[in-house]
């Protein structure tokens, strides 16, 4: 058998993380069409319901190999699993109720920048001083947007943007965490521990609350809306599923603070995205903040090799 380079690995690693860019930056799009039929405990509960139904698939069809984790592994596995996909994805979810696709796209295009911060400190990156003027701008663009859509019409934006910079937070902690921990690990390993650990604890939490308000039928019935289907396969196949295999064999191979540069373009999918198919219109504070906060974070990539 022929055996993988290491840079063979990078460019592998690099291409998931562009295909992963690529899908995130529509599930918000997505996630906004099941939010239309659904709460976000019960979106995130058949997400992962169908995640897992996928994944069982993989297994029965003999693609993977049955994770060998012993009970320090697990634990270890599980607790950066906290951050992503637990928190994250419930940040987001709660968050696309108060704001629009286009926006919480744009918002998340400043991961990368956190994540050169925390890797900064965390891990020891060095950064240059171009990197850290990218990252000024990227904050101040990320500002702006946020002064600016407190002052709209819609007074929840900013809560729903909150929210969102919040579910960034979570996965740049993932990012740094499991920089540490990863290359220990098979990328389908990671991947199964954190789809199982968030189908039970959201179906715990969906189905638990609606036991206790007796309205266990409103769980079900979101599943025999068929635009509803559509997204929760896309949301939960692809971008839960994928990307989390994607990400995973990413941060196995390449350094934490480069993992996320291609997030650069999520804003712009998911702009493309948010008019296209959910008809959202964009203000000029949009396009403004947009331009900064890309600007950054192509400052924080274009001199990650200068000292």
């Amino acid at each position: 058998m022929k055996k993988i380079t290491t840079h063979e690995s990078n460019t592998k690693a690099y291409i998931g993380m562009a295909l992963s860019t690529l899908i995130i930056g529509l599930s918000f799009v997505f996630v906004k069409i099941a939010l239309r039929v659904s709460s976000p405990l019960d979106l995130l509960a058949h997400r992962f319901n169908a995640a897992t139904i996928a994944l069982f698939v993989v297994f029965m069809l003999g693609y993977v190999e049955k994770p060998q984790l012993n009970r320090r592994q697990l634990w270890q596995l599980l607790s950066v699993s906290v951050f992503y996909p637990l928190l994250f994805f419930a940040l987001q979810a709660i968050g696309l109720q108060y704001t629009t696709a286009s926006e919480a796209g744009i918002l998340s295009a400043i991961t990368p920048v956190m994540t050169l911060i925390l890797a900064s400190v965390m891990l020891k990156e060095r950064s240059s001083f171009g990197q850290i003027m990218g990252v000024i701008v990227s904050i101040a663009g990320t500002c702006y947007i946020f002064l600016m859509s407190g002052t709209a019409i819609q007074g929840d934006s900013m809560l729903g943007n909150i929210l969102i910079l919040l579910s960034v937070l979570s996965i740049v902690f993932y990012y740094i965490f499991g920089r540490k921990i990863n290359h220990n690990y098979r990328s389908m390993d990671i991947t199964v521990v954190m789809i199982i650990l968030a189908d039970v604890v959201f179906n715990v939490i969906a189905l638990g609350y609606h036991m206790a308000d007796g309205t266990v039928a409103d769980y079900f019935a979101p599943v025999f809306d068929l635009q509803f289907i559509y997204a929760i396969l896309y949301l939960g196949v692809l971008s839960s599923l994928v990307t989390s295999l994607f990400n995973n064999y990413a941060l196995a191979h390449i350094p934490a603070s480069q993992v996320a540069v291609l997030n650069n373009l999520t804003p712009v999918i998911s702009v493309m995205g948010g008019i296209m198919i959910l008809g959202e219109q964009l203000h000029p504070y949009h396009f403004i903040g947009a331009a900064l906060v890309i600007i950054g974070v192509l400052a924080t990539t274009l001199f990650q090799h200068k000292r």
